[in-house]
């Protein structure tokens, strides 16, 4: 908690160099000096910060944590924007337990997406934090499909489009539609225009839980159903097959439980969302009741599986 208040108050970004004095630093955030001291203390002794003649300033370790540090960290942290506000949510872990319901709808009256269409700086702060997540293993998704099967490829949520870019970017003869819901779509309109593939990538607004775009030979639900509840993940999976080319394939990339999926995760999965990370006879379970079969379980990188569905036959 120290961490997310230090960078709640961007306190790495202000000791930068030289540093300076608690007082003057107490005066710029408008806080009691006295407290602030309390804080600095345990930031030396954490490493982050250190004395300086000045008073304190930013050591090299403790400059990750600044907001240019481009790893991620200070997004997920700061109590201000999704990740943070999403954690604190761990306070009403006993209520997830007790009930296999979301604390984050307990502490803040409404459930997390909810919260994002309320709050824009939060949805951005949360698409932000899906791509500083994912970026690392999506050429590793990229290669380790043989993505050329699917003429037609709709990723379902599909966030700023940074993993259906790439995958069209690869596989010159596929094209893609992303669907997504507002502001997020703009955005990934943006993404495929400038890695000039707008000719073969198209966006639309919508949700997951109404009709999509019919007749395609993939749909991508990436880092999508663990989000959800089993009702939820069941409304998903039944607009994917109501909608899949007869031939296609229903294409779920995510951690699975048991095989690549933390238990810190997963534990964050119910107390933020209510889901969880599934295990493979759960994702069979779920697609048989769409008329689906889980055709193909692969491993695609350390954190997340494939798993292939197709319609029976």
């Amino acid at each position: 908690m120290a961490l997310r208040v230090a960078v709640t108050l961007e306190i790495p970004d202000r000791l930068r160099g030289d540093g300076t004095s608690t007082e003057l630093l107490a005066v710029e955030l408008g806080v009691p000096q006295v407290a602030l001291e309390l804080l600095l203390n345990h930031l030396v002794v954490l490493g982050i910060v250190e004395h300086s003649p000045t008073g304190h300033r930013t050591t090299d370790y403790g400059q990750a944590l600044c907001a240019d540090a481009a790893n991620g960290l200070n997004n997920l942290l700061h109590l201000n924007k999704a990740g943070g506000r999403a954690e604190l949510a761990f306070a009403e872990l006993l209520h997830s337990i007790t009930t296999g319901q979301a604390g984050y709808t307990r502490r803040y009256g409404q459930d997390f997406w909810a919260d994002l269409d309320q709050h824009p700086h939060l949805r951005e702060s949360f698409d932000q934090q899906m791509i500083d997540r994912f970026t690392d293993q999506i050429p590793r998704i990229v290669t380790a499909v043989d993505w050329a099967r699917f003429p037609t490829i709709i990723d379902v949520g599909g966030g700023r489009g940074a993993l259906l870019a790439a995958i069209l970017a690869a596989y010159p003869g596929v094209r893609g539609r992303l669907v997504e819901l507002e502001p997020t779509a703009t955005a990934a309109v943006h993404t495929f225009a400038a890695l000039q593939l707008g000719d073969r990538a198209r966006v639309s607004t919508g949700s997951f839980f109404e009709p999509l775009p019919r007749g395609a030979h993939a749909y991508l639900l990436c880092d999508i159903l663990h989000d959800w509840d089993d009702d939820h993940a069941h409304r998903i999976l039944a607009r994917c097959a109501e909608a899949v080319h007869p031939d296609g394939r229903i294409m779920i990339i995510e951690p699975v439980g048991d095989r690549h999926a933390g238990t810190e995760f997963d534990l964050a999965m119910l107390v933020i969302f209510g889901g969880r990370e599934r295990r493979i006879e759960e994702f069979r379970t779920l697609a048989t009741a769409h008329g689906l079969t889980l055709d193909t379980v692969a491993d695609l990188t350390e954190q997340r599986c494939l798993l292939e569905l197709r319609l029976d036959r």
